[in-house]
């Protein structure tokens, strides 16, 4: 048998509309998992992601939260804790930039909110479903600013460490039960996301100048480390966190 084929397994994908969260939930479907999209923003028929699930095949269900809105994400959560999920990809996130002396306490309850206290939610719901069955995969994406401080991203730095901890401490009480929880930390990908550090020449020079593979990663870098997690590939893999980087981390 193929430990990565994920053949009649259900995933769920939040932040699926672009970039990582697009990427991740393809590469999920062509490992032949039906998707579940989740977006503040996804469209309810139609969606590009929707059109790439099912042209490869697979079942495609778009289902829009606003991450930043706590009854929303309880609502969601209840929602997918009744469906059989195998798969949680929780990639959904948002970033913003301004000096810790200027960074606001409406940045910091934003970035908190939809980066770590949501993620928590989502895990603890569909969670708590995969264990009653005793099996379920769930997948946190963390960040190169898991490790570092980063510069003028405060609140999410925080975030970030906060879901490297999270992803161990599940693991901790979920792994003897069926349920690995591990974590992607993503390094310099071109996203929305890092859009002003692509725009910025001496920050991007900077950043290209560490990163030993000599170049920004693309969202279908994460493609591969995202269906191993998702799989039986990896069931003695579990508390981990997993460097896409390009090498950064190494340097």
């Amino acid at each position: 048998m193929n430990p990565f084929d994920l053949t009649g397994r259900l995933a769920v994908v939040t932040g699926a509309k672009r970039g990582i969260g697009f990427a991740m939930a393809e590469a999920l479907a062509a490992a032949g998992a039906d998707v579940i999209g989740v977006s503040a923003t996804i469209e309810p028929e139609g969606s590009a992601i929707g059109r790439r699930v099912t042209a490869l095949g697979r079942s495609f269900r778009a289902l829009r939260a606003d991450f930043n809105d706590p009854q929303a994400v309880a609502d969601l959560a209840a929602t997918l804790a009744a469906e059989p999920v195998d798969i949680l990809v929780n990639n959904a996130g948002t970033i913003r930039r301004a000096p810790a002396a200027e960074h606001s306490d409406a940045f910091w309850d934003e970035v908190l909110q939809v980066n770590l206290t949501s993620q928590f939610a989502l895990a603890r719901a569909v969670g708590g479903a995969m264990l009653e069955r005793g099996y379920g995969k769930i997948v946190f994406t963390a960040s190169l600013l898991s490790f570092q401080g980063g510069i003028n991203v405060p609140g999410y730095a925080a975030a970030k460490a906060g879901v490297a901890g999270l992803t161990k401490a599940l693991a901790n009480e979920w792994t003897g039960r069926g349920v690995t929880v591990n974590a992607i930390a993503p390094g310099y990908i071109a996203t929305d996301n890092t859009q002003a550090l692509q725009d910025d020449p001496d920050r991007s020079r900077a950043i290209l100048e560490r990163i030993p593979a000599g170049r920004w990663g693309r969202p279908e870098d994460l493609a591969g480390a995202t269906v191993f997690l998702a799989s039986a590939a990896s069931d003695y893999v579990s508390g981990t966190v997993l460097p896409v980087d390009g090498g950064w981390l190494g340097r």
